[in-house]
């Protein structure tokens, strides 16, 4: 099976750092077992005859299926097939992992799917391109990206040595490729992944040649080392069911010196080049568009446990609550509905490429770093002090005051084991280290929130919006002159 070929091929010499030791079998570490676990089923989903459909597609000419991901979508059909394979997914984890390969594996096949447009910029890039899409879609591998330069000072740019020297770089060229040291952040699911799509997040200008690159990195590359933060996961699935399941690890990667075959550096030594690439629509919209199928199913989760939590406790007839629940609800189908707008709006890009309308995403996201925190929030309110009322471990309940608990935590429509469960699950979304990190991974994950909502003015097209105002205020000028006013 798939997933079973996925945990044995990440035993391919990687350096992985956790607690100041080297991780050396990913598999059985506590850290990582329950993430594996979920993907490892999630994998094993484009084996099973009858799921197969709903998250892969069969390879032209092949018997093979490959992930969604990988389609590039000429037809209305083939981009509903990619975004019913994101929301089987996401829904399949409840939106609480959010780089499960297919956002990376997007930006991938959108530079695939604009080849051509790219060689222009770039000769030679299409057929790099497309030799790393067939090994990547041909071989299930797992990819994320790192795009973030490490956060040292951030009053200083590029021309400051003590930032250049620590970002990303190219040290030197030799006739194998490019050696690179430098660091990049954050990179979810690193440990994990079998390579890492790297460019950089920053407007690069000429003069910073060494710092422009595009990379397809091999996470055993040799000089690589992954630094992952403290564990979330738990190895109490009654407790802390989230935690011991979804914590899909971020981390630092340090470039020590890291040879680059030419064959994976898609781009390098042009600023332009790079921000091009960077831009393309192609690619950031098949990319984005993942990006908000998976939220949609992230705030019906939560919404569905904050209702459950409702119900539990006998709130649901209070005007002030209902009013907040009926909030979530309007996020849900905001949400669903960017997404639908998103894909009837779609259009044909130059490439024959059926893109998402871009416009519908990126309001999306923007809102999102909004109203992730907000669901939060509301659960946080509905559930108050109950939260801090939960015992240590459902295994209070099979103890020696096993009466006492199912006397005093019973629900106004729950048992009191029943609703012991349902707020460490809740708690485990707003209380706990993983919950807080996804509560700050939404606010941030799509970049700096003021700069996205900033971009959407400045590349929207503002004068369909005033000319109607200024042919208003003309004709009113014009009736006023005739009127004698």
């Amino acid at each position: 099976m798939r997933g079973e070929r996925f945990i044995k091929s990440l035993n391919d010499g990687r350096t992985v750092w956790l607690g100041g030791n080297k991780v050396t079998h990913l598999d059985t570490h506590p850290a990582f077992r329950g993430t594996l676990s979920t993907i490892r089923g999630l994998f094993d989903s484009l084996d099973d005859p009858e799921l197969r459909d709903q998250v892969g597609y069969r390879i032209k000419g092949r018997e093979a299926y490959a992930h969604s991901s990988f389609l590039v979508p000429y037809t209305p059909e083939q981009l509903a097939k990619r975004s019913q394979s994101f929301a089987f997914w996401s829904k399949e984890c409840n939106g609480m992992m959010s780089r499960l390969s297919d956002y990376a594996r997007s930006f991938i096949t959108g530079w695939y799917a604009a080849r051509h447009e790219l060689d222009r910029l770039e000769p030679g890039f299409a057929q790099k391109i497309t030799a790393y899409y067939e090994t990547a879609r041909d071989n299930d591998l797992f990819l994320t990206t790192a795009i973030i330069d490490p956060q040292i000072d951030r009053s200083s740019g590029l021309d400051d040595n003590r930032i250049a020297s620590r970002f990303l770089h190219v040290v030197r060229e030799t006739s194998e490729g490019i050696v690179v040291r430098g660091a990049k952040m954050i990179a979810t699911g690193a440990p994990y992944t079998h390579d890492f799509v790297i460019f950089s997040f920053l407007k690069l200008e000429q003069a910073h040649r060494e710092h422009a690159h595009v990379l397809i990195v091999p996470a055993n590359s040799a000089g690589l080392h992954i630094v992952c933060r403290q564990s979330y996961a738990s190895d109490k699935a009654h407790d802390a069911p989230l935690s011991a399941r979804y914590d899909e690890m971020d981390a630092v990667l340090f470039f020590d010196n890291v040879l680059i075959p030419w064959e994976r550096v898609l781009m390098y030594g042009d600023a332009d080049k790079v921000m091009a690439l960077r831009a393309n629509t192609t690619a950031n919209a098949l990319a984005f568009h993942q990006n908000v199928v998976r939220y949609v199913a992230k705030l019906e989760f939560i919404t569905g446990v904050t209702f459950a939590v409702a119900e539990a406790i006998g709130v649901g007839g209070f005007l002030h609550i209902q009013e907040k629940l009926g909030e979530l609800l309007t996020q849900i189908d905001t949400m669903k509905a960017l997404v639908i707008a998103s894909e009837a709006q779609a259009k044909y890009d130059e490439n024959g490429v059926l893109v998402p309308e871009l416009s519908y995403i990126n309001t999306a996201r923007n809102i999102g770093t909004k109203f992730y925190p907000r669901a939060v929030e509301i659960l946080q309110q509905i559930g108050g002090g109950g939260f801090v009322q939960v015992p240590s471990s459902i295994e209070d309940f099979y103890g020696t005051i096993s009466e006492l608990m199912s006397e005093y935590f019973e629900g106004a429509t729950v048992s009191a084991e029943k609703k012991v469960q349902l707020f460490k699950l809740a708690w485990d979304l707003v209380g706990s280290p993983l919950g807080s990190r996804h509560e700050l991974y939404e606010r941030f994950y799509a970049g700096d929130p003021v700069r996205g909502f900033a971009n959407q003015y400045l590349t929207h097209d503002k004068e369909s919006l005033t000319a109607p105002i200024w042919k208003l205020i003309k004709e009113s000028a014009k009736r006023g002159a005739a009127n004698g006013s």
